[in-house]
């Protein structure tokens, strides 16, 4: 190929973009399973009972509810968008469950949970797809809107939940796996299947890569794109739903930084933010990864308020890899 010049590249040229176009998508796609297992050796090295399967099985609890909401934001995130209302949309399910559960029972609480989810997600869609707002707009918005519903509806009061079938859904076990994190790893099956074999998957994909080459080839683009936000919505209220069973309490600042730790996960398991490219297994390793790392604090005495800095840390990391792949494609 010639340069405008006429020119052609020299070989260097060309063994230097070969290079970097064959390593990247290595990086992007084994960077953060090698991370992890670097840190699990680290981890087993410095706290001598880390391997040992009640704290395993603790780590898969613990990262549920961010695993969940992880799922979510890989939809939306590989269509090029972002979603920084699931903290808040998961906060709004938590204290209408913990009302609902208190004088209905389950199975409403969790129909509420999840219409309620459902229906803020879908606010996102159609604020993004028919009122044009960007993602980071409309769900910042959200996010405020959100957390005002949550304020106004307990008057800044936790609302204590006394249901015990509830409860040990949170606290118990099923097959020697807790209830949060078989739910999570049901839903990462699921997750799974959706984006890798069905026509919706790909379309997603589609929509993230190119979306005018998607809309020319007949893809439903605004159906899409709008979709992926009721699916983050859901997300959020099964989160809420895995949040209030396990706290016992619904609280207005339950999601508080939950939007920074799912796009954390998602970001550092390789989905990038710039659009069509991404998989759920990818955003297990990368909730799997700050569980660990939270762990890993946790036994060795450091505070676990460091965890923050260490994920802001490892969304910019990932987010700069991600640009240096695709300027050396």
């Amino acid at each position: 190929m010639t340069d405008g010049s006429g020119s052609r590249g020299t070989p260097d040229q060309h063994r230097t973009s070969g290079r970097a176009s064959g390593i990247g998508p290595y990086v992007r796609k084994y960077g953060a399973a090698g991370a992890l297992g670097l840190l699990v050796v680290v981890a087993s090295v410095t706290a001598e009972n880390f391997l040992e399967v009640q704290n395993i099985l603790n780590v898969l609890r613990q990262i549920s509810i961010v695993g969940v909401l992880a799922l979510g934001m890989t939809f939306v995130i590989i269509t090029a968008g972002i979603d920084l209302s699931v903290g808040a949309m998961l906060t709004v399910v938590v204290v209408y469950t913990a009302d609902t559960v208190q004088t209905l029972g389950v199975l409403p609480a969790i129909a509420v949970a999840l219409v309620v989810g459902a229906f803020l997600g879908l606010l996102n869609g159609l604020g993004i797809t028919l009122g044009g707002v960007q993602p980071f707009v409309m769900t910042l918005g959200m996010m405020a809107f959100a957390k005002g519903i949550s304020l106004l509806y307990t008057q800044g009061r936790p609302i204590p939940i006394t249901n015990e079938a509830f409860l040990q859904f949170g606290s118990g076990r099923t097959l020697g796996i807790p209830n949060p994190a078989l739910v999570f790893l049901i839903l990462l099956v699921i997750a799974w299947v959706v984006l890798r074999h069905s026509v919706f998957g790909r379309s997603v994909y589609a929509v993230g890569a190119n979306e005018e080459a998607a809309r020319l080839s007949g893809i439903p683009v605004k159906r899409v794109k709008c979709s992926v936000y009721v699916i983050s919505g859901v997300m959020a209220g099964v989160a809420g739903i895995l949040y209030a069973s396990q706290l016992g309490v619904g609280t207005p600042v339950a999601g508080d930084g939950y939007e920074l730790d799912a796009i954390a996960a998602t970001v550092v398991g390789g989905t990038s933010l710039f659009g069509g490219l991404g998989t759920v297994g990818g955003t297990f390793i990368g909730a799997a990864l700050l569980g660990v790392l939270s762990n890993l604090l946790n036994l060795t005495g450091v505070s676990p308020y460091a965890q923050n800095l260490f994920s802001g840390m490892l969304i910019v990391a990932a987010v700069m890899l991600q640009r240096r792949n695709a300027q050396g494609r």
